[in-house]
């Protein structure tokens, strides 16, 4: 039995089917933006992406827990 995805990787199938783009480009334009803190980017997704807050959350800590260590 595979153990099931936990944490802001869970939300990964649902903002994929959502929003039409893979998660490895909406962590790339994460990586890119002009800005560092989390609410900020988060914030900047919702505004210029139109992502929901939940999934714009799981994108940016996901991404920052990678360039940390962390994931």
């Amino acid at each position: 039995m595979t153990e099931a995805v936990k944490g802001p990787a869970s939300y990964f199938p649902s903002i994929e089917k959502k929003y039409g783009r893979p998660v490895a480009e909406w962590k790339e334009l994460i990586r890119s933006a002009p800005l560092e803190r989390h609410m900020e980017l988060v914030s900047w997704l919702k505004t210029e992406h139109g992502l929901g807050h939940g999934h714009a959350n799981a994108l940016v800590a996901h991404t920052l827990a990678e360039a940390a260590g962390r994931a």
